[in-house]
């Protein structure tokens, strides 16, 4: 069966984040959902007349965003409860506001919000951690968008599920139910070692290697959840996890503020991926990844957001931003997490610690079509000297004016393509309008 969506991308650079580096005059060639080509713009236009061109003057081409840890359906509690610990958030406001509003619906809509949110910003794949995970899939599926999902698994019930076995036979079935999808994966996810107990993360670990499915965990995401494991138990919570057995190279660890050396060797021997979320960090006051020390031991760091509850929003592009500068802060070195570093960890890192390398996070031949392209013609970015540092430093979400995924055009000159926006606005006004009314 022939393509039936072949086109030429030539925009003024190409950053493949590949040997090859950032590229001049030269255009990706796309059929279908995979990038079939990279070649010099006369070259490509000789040999492909008939494709589609798509011009973009002082546009750099690169990788979608991967957001590697967030809550998306959260959005919906964007700025309900703000300038809080984390602990006070949690349990006097967000949790409360969970048990009270959390349902499908709750979920479809927030999802909705987010994912358009994260397109028009660049992302084009997400990972996710929250209830009724079966919903985010179908909502991400609708949309166009790459995902994985991840059902959270804790002691205690939820709206979602009423306790491990059952959180746990949930997630099953929704891997059952999208194994075979080409943009959804499903993973587990124990919230945190303080909210799951051992027999249940012994058994997702059997499950997780029996099925091939990925893990993400939040951990040691405040001083005070490393203190009060140890006054329990004596064991750091890395540590703990590490006598369960539980590490391995498809963990996710979130957050990881917190971490001593003998951490750092646990992460090293099992091939565990560290996760940073420095906004929701920096605003819950949790504390500050040791961005620089792990990648100097050889640990492979992402980037996420978090939820839009405690950042409060879905920008990589900002979230690149503050982790380039703040990873230079904590190490006390101005080289610390480099430009081109920092959109790696924003890119094939995700990739990689999501176990899509193969598939995503560089433009490369054979690689899904998974495209961002970034306008640099703002004032903001004049002048320019470096587009990978401009990129880092000085760009913003609305810079982002392409965007595919699988090929397919999601943004078109900084607007949605399938999206009603102005719909999206009130129906996250109505739900605004619910909780408010308590």
């Amino acid at each position: 069966m022939s393509p039936q969506n072949e086109f030429l991308i030539t925009p003024k650079w190409v950053l493949t984040l590949e040997q090859e580096g950032l590229l001049t005059d030269h255009t990706v060639v796309v059929s279908d959902d995979k990038i079939t080509n990279i070649l010099p713009t006369k070259t490509a236009i000789e040999r492909f007349p008939k494709y589609k061109r798509i011009e973009l003057n002082n546009q750099m081409l690169m990788p979608g965003f991967i957001n590697t840890h967030g809550h998306i359906a959260m959005n919906l509690f964007k700025g309900m409860c703000d300038d809080l610990p984390l602990m006070t958030w949690l349990e006097q406001h967000i949790w409360p506001a969970e048990g009270k509003w959390v349902s499908p619906e709750f979920v479809s809509d927030g999802s909705k919000l987010a994912i358009s949110e994260m397109l028009k910003s660049g992302t084009t794949c997400f990972s996710d951690m929250y209830f009724f995970p079966e919903v985010v899939a179908d909502t991400a599926t609708n949309m166009g968008m790459r995902a994985i999902c991840y059902g959270p698994v804790l002691d205690f019930p939820t709206a979602y599920a009423s306790g491990p076995d059952d959180y746990i036979e949930k997630i099953l079935s929704a891997h059952d139910k999208f194994k075979h999808h080409p943009l959804i994966d499903i993973g587990f996810g124990p919230h945190a070692p303080y909210t799951v107990s051992n027999e249940p993360l012994m058994q997702i670990r059997t499950l997780a290697n029996q099925l091939d499915m990925p893990i993400q965990i939040h951990l040691h995401e405040t001083e005070f959840e490393v203190s009060e494991a140890i006054e329990k138990s004596g064991k750091r919570p890395t540590q703990r996890l590490n006598e369960l057995n539980f590490w391995g190279p498809d963990v996710q660890a979130v957050h990881v503020t917190q971490v001593n050396k003998d951490d750092i060797s646990i992460f090293k021997e099992n091939g565990v991926h560290v996760i940073h979320c420095p906004e929701s960090n920096l605003k819950l006051a949790s504390g500050f990844c040791p961005v620089d020390t792990l990648q100097a031991s050889g640990i492979n760091v992402a980037l996420g957001t978090d939820g839009a509850a405690s950042n409060n929003d879905l920008d990589m592009l900002g979230e690149m931003h503050t982790a380039a500068l703040l990873a230079k802060g904590v190490a006390k070195n101005a080289s610390a997490l480099k430009a081109l570093d920092a959109v790696k960890m924003a890119t094939i890192n995700g990739a990689i610690a999501l176990g899509k390398e193969s598939e995503i996070g560089s433009i490369k031949v054979g690689k899904q079509a998974d495209l961002i392209s970034i306008d640099f013609s703002d004032i903001s970015c004049a002048p320019l000297y470096d587009p990978v540092s401009q990129l880092v430093y000085s760009s913003s979400r609305y810079q982002v004016d392409h965007v595919w995924v699988a090929g397919l055009l999601q943004v078109k000159n900084k607007s949605l393509c399938h999206v009603n926006e102005a719909q999206l606005i009130e129906m996250a006004q109505d739900w605004a309008k619910k909780i408010n009314a308590k």
